[in-house]
């Protein structure tokens, strides 16, 4: 059976991929680092997924998440 955090996990990678900003939303939620992904996403694309992708399989300590 699939574990509900895996399938949550994989909805915010692929939202992370195709919105970047929403990706960020829905892991960390309307914070700082919302914001930075909306400028990162505004003045460039990719790095706005690649701070995503980073915020969503880095957790808060620092260590991977898989």
């Amino acid at each position: 059976m699939s574990n509900p955090a895996t399938g949550r996990r994989i909805a915010e990678i692929v939202a992370a991929v195709l919105l970047p900003p929403l990706g960020v939303f829905l892991n960390r939620g309307l914070g700082t680092p919302f914001w930075i992904s909306v400028l990162l996403t505004i003045i460039a694309f990719v790095p706005g997924v690649i701070y995503a992708l980073y915020l969503i399989l880095i957790d808060s300590r620092g260590a991977v998440t898989a």
